[in-house]
């Protein structure tokens, strides 16, 4: 009976004293809420103004809850609303509740996890979130600068992904862009040292020019044999004929060497090359300006996605302010500590005399 007097309800007594006649009341404040993404379907979709609201994927939820017990969060909050001095009101008469304003950053997050509960349910993404205070309105001002925080928070993720989403789409157009600007400053350095703008139309000129000689050549081929049964021999008619079929010849296959290897183009330089280092150029710029307007594309349609796909912190439950207090849960921890050392004894009393049996 002295034991049990001595180790159970003494100890009871003391902790119902304290709870009921030193422990300070304190009020908390309750706000709900879950990571949301927006998404936009297609082009049709948008212009019938159908949009689409769904949850994000768990992983911003499970960063979310370790970010609310985050020691960085604790010192951001602190810097806005002096945690300290909200947890410390009651110090030193309710040394059990309070915070000891002396204490580190390590010992206001380890009072922070005893004042903040947060319950997360993984198969829908809520995070439902509990702050306790001394006072109505700062309970509900810690509440509200957590749901603040995290809201900051996501849409730096938000902002984050989406400079990720278009990072790379961009790097693609920015080098896109450089090599047509390069394929085009060949081209133009090409012009300007041959002086041709398109050796493709120079050269239907000069095929147009051997058409024109052939059919000269033609017709003078028949005036000829006209000649040669109308007239003597050793009319000069003849000879100049012949003569003029000669030069349209050498003209024609002067014409068609510009066309072979070493045959001299425009400007003395070898029209075969010519023509070869212009197919070339113009290979790379049309490749160039292809591989531009898919970076375009690619750019365009990565910023869109990155538009359509935002993420938002959306409460359900705003931060509530108590008009009571219901904490601390005096009756529950009485009759917890009065179990906890009623089983202690019981047992402490069991050990005993099992002990003294033996003996």
């Amino acid at each position: 009976m002295v034991s049990f007097m001595a180790l159970v309800l003494l100890p009871t007594l003391i902790a119902a004293a304290y709870l009921w006649l030193w422990a300070e009341d304190q009020y908390a404040s309750t706000v709900a809420f879950s990571v949301r993404k927006e998404e936009s379907s297609s082009s049709l979709d948008l212009i019938g103004g159908i949009t689409r609201l769904t949850g994000s994927a768990s992983a911003d939820s499970d960063i979310l809850y370790d970010f609310i017990r985050s020691q960085d969060l604790v010192a951001e909050i602190d810097s806005q609303l002096d945690l300290t001095a909200i947890f410390s009101r009651a110090w030193p008469w309710d040394p059990v509740f309070a915070y000891r304003p002396s204490g580190t950053i390590e010992d206001l997050h380890r009072h922070w996890q005893r004042r903040i509960k947060i319950i997360y349910d993984t198969s829908s993404g809520i995070i439902t979130l509990r702050a306790t205070a001394f006072t109505p309105q700062e309970a509900q001002q810690v509440a509200q600068a957590i749901f603040d925080e995290s809201s900051r928070m996501i849409n730096a993720l938000s902002h984050e992904a989406r400079e990720d989403a278009t990072r790379f789409a961009r790097a693609e157009l920015d080098r896109a862009v450089e090599r047509l600007k390069d394929a085009r400053s060949e081209m133009t350095g090409f012009r300007l040292r041959t002086q041709i703008v398109d050796p493709q139309a120079d050269l239907q000129g000069q095929m147009g020019v051997i058409n024109t000689l052939q059919a000269q050549l033609a017709d003078t081929l028949v005036e000829f044999d006209l000649l040669r049964e109308t007239t003597r021999e050793g009319d000069v008619r003849i000879a100049q004929t012949q003569r003029r079929i000669e030069v349209i010849e050498n003209r024609i296959a002067e014409e068609r060497r510009k066309f072979g290897e070493g045959g001299q183009g425009p400007g003395g330089a070898d029209y075969a090359r010519l023509v070869g280092e212009f197919e070339r150029l113009m290979v790379d710029q049309e490749f160039a300006e292809g591989a531009y307007r898919a970076a375009l594309a690619n750019y365009d349609l990565a910023v869109a996605e990155a538009q359509r796909q935002s993420r938002y912190l959306a409460a359900h439950i705003r931060p509530t302010e108590a008009q009571r207090a219901l904490y601390p849960e005096r009756g529950m921890l009485f009759m917890l500590t009065a179990l906890f050392l009623l089983m202690g004894w019981a047992v402490g009393v069991l050990v005993y005399y099992s002990v003294r049996d033996r003996r």
